[in-house]
């Protein structure tokens, strides 16, 4: 098995000429779509380090018989503990006790004091992979109540973590801490929006560790600016890096993060394994891990190049 590193791509969009190189490519921060596909025949699989696609083009990798493979299991724990972080750096109003010393205050000049789980009602926009992953490290903590929403999910599904699932207005509603944790598709776009910001208590946060654009920034901006909601802890933007001038950066209500809260050693290691072992099953002809365009696996084009690879044994 051979092994090159992708030719730099110019604006972090794939080539045709680039893609066919290769039978599988190790991904992480590039598009790839329709026309980066167009009359490249070589390429079987995108091993994405990581879970989200958005940047790319799914039905376009169908249609060209390659497979999207992402690393759900490397992922999972490493996100559930960077959102647990945050609710501990909220409720705990850490940041600013940290500004208040630094600035030669103490404890009598807090302008409000922390919270205890006990009293907390936790929410996920979504409970898949990740959310039911935070919701296993929660339980045990001794939050008063954990509630999900999430339309492909049923209450069986979730029956042993102790999660209710809800309507999407009564999670916002009702949480102390709504956590998104779903994928960013057509659907989820803007999902969280002005309304669904108001659906919320003056007393509630907001962690997003998930996709910027899940959540309308800047009615966001304006949510916190206004003190609708008493904070954020934010680790994904509209636009990676954001700008200097972007005004959720001024706010002293919202922690912010550079997309790598869960960047931990052990991300970087089970991560790169699990996309590892689904190219080595593919050289072997075989299928392994999470594919996430599983109709791809019975198309003729495809079952061709795996046929292929077995061959080659």
């Amino acid at each position: 098995m051979e092994f090159a590193p992708m030719p730099p791509q110019p604006g972090k969009l794939a080539t045709p000429e680039a893609l066919d190189r290769f039978d599988a490519i190790f991904w992480l921060a590039t598009k790839v779509t329709a026309e980066s596909l167009r009359g490249v025949e070589r390429l079987a699989m995108v091993a994405r380090w990581g879970v989200g696609y958005d940047m790319i083009d799914v039905d376009a990798l169908t249609a060209a018989d390659v497979a999207l493979a992402i690393t759900p299991n490397g992922v999972r724990r490493p996100v559930a503990e960077a959102i647990l972080t945050f609710i501990f750096a909220l409720l705990k109003n850490l940041f600013a006790q940290d500004r208040l010393v630094r600035s030669g205050g103490w404890r009598g000049n807090l302008d409000r004091l922390g919270r205890n789980l006990t009293s907390i009602t936790l929410g996920s926009v979504g409970c898949g992979n990740i959310a039911r992953e935070l919701f296993r490290l929660a339980r045990p903590l001794g939050f008063a109540r954990l509630i999900a929403s999430d339309p492909y999910v049923r209450d069986e599904d979730v029956a042993g973590l102790g999660v209710e699932l809800v309507e999407l207005d009564t999670l916002l509603r009702e949480s102390d801490f709504v956590t998104i944790n779903t994928f960013l598709n057509k659907d989820t776009r803007g999902l969280i929006g002005d309304r669904e910001l108001r659906l919320m208590k003056p007393s509630a946060y907001l962690i997003n560790t998930a996709r910027g654009p899940i959540v309308d920034h800047a009615a966001l901006v304006s949510a916190l600016r206004e003190r609708r909601i008493a904070g954020a802890g934010i680790d994904v933007f509209p636009v990676e890096p954001p700008r200097p001038d972007d005004p959720l950066l001024s706010l002293d209500n919202v922690i912010v993060t550079p997309h790598a809260l869960a960047w931990t050693e052990e991300i970087m290691q089970d991560n790169g394994r699990e996309a590892c072992q689904a190219v080595l099953a593919l050289a072997r002809g075989e299928i392994s891990g999470a594919i996430v365009n599983r109709e791809v696996l019975a198309r003729p084009g495809f079952q061709r190049k795996i046929e292929r690879y077995r061959g080659l044994q």
